[in-house]
């Protein structure tokens, strides 16, 4: 588990084999060196606090390749760590830039974003594996009752974390996708957004059994249409329209997919 919290010296921030370190003033605002080495990366940097959002990922992506997921994720914690000292604020930061850039539709994700609002229904929103838990923020701000669920104990005990510094009312829980401890008719929409990639087959069509499950109203499945598996995000599968359609058919329940940055497939339940 990574260390998203720990104390740690000022500027200076190391995990396994990952090492951040802040560049000392004078150097080009903004500026971001990343080293190869045999034991690892080394990344230096100039970043203030208005670089921090989720968009660094492009950046790391284009500097250390597709093949760097243990990496990826660590370059992204040190890099908050090392440009806001105090750990609270530094995640503060880095959440409230990229909701903002969501916000203003200017973020890589925002059109993702943007159509899954759309197609909410009703006013309560369980998001399955929801990682730093920004859609579910977004909703939350909005006024809608929201759980907010993700596997890893961490970054649950951060989304709850920075959901109080930011004054916005969220449950969040630690659950398995595939096996989520909730009672069935749970919330009037499930969104599963760009979770199934993630996953094999068999654990994917679990999580899909999981969301008609737990929704009273609708399922909202969201997955990226690649080539290939993007490994630094430890994307494991490709899907197109036809396996899209495909679990649609499984499910028998009346769906619709199409193609919006990414392939989309909605699910409308009976009612209860």
């Amino acid at each position: 588990m990574i260390a998203t919290l720990a104390p740690t010296a000022s500027g200076q921030w190391a995990d396994g084999d990952t090492e951040v370190i802040r560049l000392p003033a004078g150097a080009r605002a903004g500026a971001m060196r990343m080293n190869k080495r045999p034991t690892g990366v080394r990344v230096r940097h100039a970043l203030r606090p208005a670089d921090l959002s989720d968009d660094l990922a492009g950046r790391i992506i284009d500097e250390l390749g597709p093949d760097t997921a243990d990496q990826f994720e660590r370059i992204i914690v040190g890099l908050v760590r090392t440009t806001v000292d105090d750990p609270y604020e530094g995640w503060a930061t880095y959440y409230r830039n990229s909701l903002r850039r969501l916000a203003d539709g200017s973020a890589a994700f925002a059109p993702v974003h943007a159509r899954a609002a759309e197609l909410q229904a009703g006013d309560s929103l369980l998001d399955l594996g929801s990682c730093f838990g920004f859609y579910a923020l977004r909703m939350a701000a909005r006024g809608l009752r929201v759980t907010a669920t993700d596997v890893c104990p961490g970054t649950v005990r951060l989304l709850r974390t920075v959901a109080e510094r930011l004054g916005t009312r969220i449950d969040a829980q630690v659950h398995d996708a595939t096996h989520v401890d909730l009672p069935d008719n749970h919330s009037d929409t499930v969104t599963v957004l760009h979770l199934l990639e993630h996953l094999d087959p068999e654990a994917g069509a679990a999580v899909v059994r999981e969301a008609v499950r737990l929704a009273r109203t609708r399922v909202v499945i969201a997955v990226p249409f690649e080539d290939q598996a993007t490994t630094c995000h430890r994307h494991v599968r490709t899907f197109d329209l036809d396996t899209l359609e495909q679990i649609g058919t499984q499910t028998r329940l009346p769906h619709s997919i199409f193609e919006h940055h990414g392939g989309w497939l909605v699910l409308d339940l009976p009612p209860v």
